[in-house]
């Protein structure tokens, strides 16, 4: 099966018309650690694929996307794999992204490849998936082997203030599925608290008729889920999974996240990817990133 990553390069002029469009069937697991490698290894890496003649793969099939914009210094980045969607490792990998791109705004894009074509003045509706059905993934039960992994593929879904279920991470997520997901879970397995460094999550507040939702990857649509939810006040929290945790009361808790251990696992990943290629430049840009980020002081958020 194919892993589909699109490459959007816009040259030193600016002009975002002129943007250069590549792909690679599966480099979609790998690009968090290929951008770590910073722009003097990136953009000639990305010129070396197959060009997609504007072509955009759509965001069902594109599961991993960059753009970099020489000229102003962006870059725009989403992936469905990979350390940045790892809570353990998600604030690692990204402050090593950004001492990686010294002088660049970074920007994660939740909306996937629709958001980067936002960027570059095209139509994000090309992008979609004409279908326009929901992948609802199934519950998880308590002792599902699933649930053993540092990272389980699941959604944490709390509702009130005493309920906690787990959703398999395979589809969209389930603030995707509006107000019939209260529906699914009626007599669903509940969890009573998830301790687990999850995919991603959601509160569903049913008195209040409030949502909140988080995830690190990116979902079609994010920014517009409040209008599946007629009625109730939604909120996008993107990566912040503390106030999931807040505003749960704590039922959803995940591991403290060790940083010095975060950035030298996502270090060695990164080495080990490189390594492969026998890309000696790559590997002392890793290197560079990590030292930089290992005499900085720990940021204030999560990236």
């Amino acid at each position: 099966m194919a892993e589909w990553a699109n490459y959007a390069l816009v040259p030193g002029s600016g002009d975002p018309g002129a943007y250069e469009l590549y792909e690679s069937r599966f480099g979609a697991p790998g690009l968090d650690l290929d951008l770590l490698a910073g722009p003097d290894v990136v953009l000639p890496f990305v010129r070396g694929h197959r060009a997609a003649h504007g072509q955009w793969r759509d965001d069902v099939r594109c599961e991993g996307a960059a753009l970099v914009d020489e000229g102003r210094k962006v870059l725009l980045s989403f992936v469905q794999d990979g350390p940045r969607t790892c809570l353990r490792h998600r604030a690692a990998a990204l402050e090593l992204l950004g001492h990686a791109w010294p002088g660049w705004e970074s920007r994660h894009t939740y909306d996937g490849p629709a958001e980067l074509r936002a960027y570059l003045g095209l139509d994000p509706e090309a992008v979609r998936d004409p279908q326009l059905g929901v992948a609802a993934g199934a519950l998880i039960a308590p002792g599902d082997e699933e649930l053993a992994e540092d990272d389980p593929w699941v959604t944490a879904v709390t509702v009130g203030p005493d309920r906690c279920h787990l959703v398999a991470a395979t589809g969209d997520h389930p603030i995707a599925e509006g107000p019939a997901l209260l529906e699914r879970l009626a007599g669903a397995p509940d969890h009573g608290r998830c301790g687990l460094a999850v995919l991603s999550g959601l509160h569903i507040d049913p008195e209040r008729r409030r949502v909140g939702w988080w995830l690190p990857g990116a979902q079609a649509g994010a920014y517009e889920m409040a209008a599946r939810w007629p009625g109730w006040t939604v909120t996008f929290w993107r990566d912040r999974w503390d106030a999931h945790g807040r505003a749960c009361g704590g039922l959803f808790t995940p591991p403290p996240v060790d940083r010095a251990r975060a950035l030298a696992e996502v270090r060695d990943e990164a080495r080990e990817h490189w390594a492969q290629r026998r890309d000696e430049t790559a590997l002392a840009a890793v290197d560079r990133a990590w030292r930089r980020a290992v005499r900085t002081r720990a940021p204030g958020g999560t990236g």
